[in-house]
């Protein structure tokens, strides 16, 4: 049997193979951050596919951390049902189901929303200006992830995974090109690390222990000054005693940037990520094939392997997979048997 095609248990998390479907922002939800038939479509058809663990796009915390307007949401308690209906249908297809809970910070694009960051530095000149973070405003978004982990847990989902990357908020906090602060909550690596911290604690009073929590992080920024790989493994080394599990490594986006982008452009800083912290990783990046995704769980440099964009254009991508391993681990809907080859 192919590795990409073998289980991993994670906590309580029984995983059937190791694809995973990372956050992919489908800007669908209604003014109110509510999820449709649309949202409920595209996650069962993954899961009907054949996806190991499907990651729920961004979700705000707060309506001021949405990305765009059309972004969903978890900040109110109205927001569980729907949610619940997609987690509910997605599990009766075998797979399991994360939900990425977030916050855009200076890069909410919300038109009504005041927008907060670390500093007051917009992400470019087609950005507007952030309000400084007070410790107010600082307490109120730790206590909005707690809140929307608690949610999360009523709606059923098997995992969170807290938005660290991608220049938002908390990726905001961790680099240093973006937080210029001079409170405990800036300067320093370990004063950058805080509020990931303390989030990650508030959510652990509320999140099942037996529960993983995955972090993913941005561990490149692209630029000499910002972060590299061995500084969010060692951000990771400060946080991951109070509760983090498995780490979804990602790159770039906390400021305009030249990337060079290849397929599995991203692998070699799951690699260091993986090394220095002794925590599983999920690497990805323009992968599309199934033989190089064999290559990198064969070869350890990562745990799970993230199919993003292909999964968007091929949402069976993981049959067609275990065709071409050789693979009879992963069974077809007993309905598209016949279309089997």
């Amino acid at each position: 049997m192919s590795k990409l095609f073998t289980e991993i248990k994670i906590k309580d998390m029984e995983l059937k193979n190791r694809i995973v479907m990372p956050p992919m922002c489908m800007y669908s939800a209604d003014d109110e951050g509510n999820p449709n038939s649309w949202h409920f479509v595209h996650y069962a058809t993954r899961a009907v596919g054949g996806v190991g663990l499907i990651i729920l796009e961004a979700t705000a915390v707060e309506s001021r951390g949405r990305i765009t307007d059309k972004d969903l949401g978890i900040w109110s308690d109205s927001h569980v049902d729907g949610l619940k209906k997609i987690v509910d249908e997605v599990k009766r297809h075998g797979t399991k189901i994360g939900i990425q809970l977030g916050h855009a910070g200076r890069k909410c694009e919300a038109v009504s929303e005041n927008i907060i960051a670390p500093s007051a530095i917009a992400y470019s000149e087609n950005y507007r200006v952030p309000t400084e973070m007070t410790k107010e405003d600082i307490k109120a978004v730790i206590d909005a992830f707690k809140n929307g982990a608690e949610r999360a847990e009523s709606a059923g989902f098997d995992v969170i995974e807290i938005h660290g990357a991608h220049g938002y908020l908390i990726n905001e906090f961790l680099s240093p090109l973006s937080n210029k602060r001079n409170d405990e909550y800036g300067g320093s690596l370990e004063n950058r690390a805080r509020l990931l911290l303390e989030i990650v604690k508030a959510i652990r009073e509320v999140w099942p222990k037996e529960k993983p929590v995955i972090l993913r992080v941005s561990a490149e920024d692209y630029v000499t000054e910002g972060n590299h790989d061995i500084d969010l493994a060692n951000i990771i080394n400060l946080v991951k005693n109070e509760g983090v599990d498995l780490i979804n490594v990602s790159s770039g986006a906390v400021v305009p940037a030249r990337i060079k982008t290849y397929p599995g452009y991203q692998v070699k800083f799951a690699e260091t990520i993986k090394r220095e912290t002794n925590l599983p990783v999920i690497a990805g990046g323009l992968i599309t094939e199934a033989e190089m995704s064999e290559e990198i769980l064969q070869n350890d440099r990562a745990d799970l392997v993230f199919i993003g964009r292909e999964l968007l254009r091929n949402p069976y991508w993981p049959l067609q997979a275990a065709e071409k391993l050789g693979d009879s681990g992963l069974s077809w809907p007993v309905q598209y048997e016949r279309s089997k080859k």
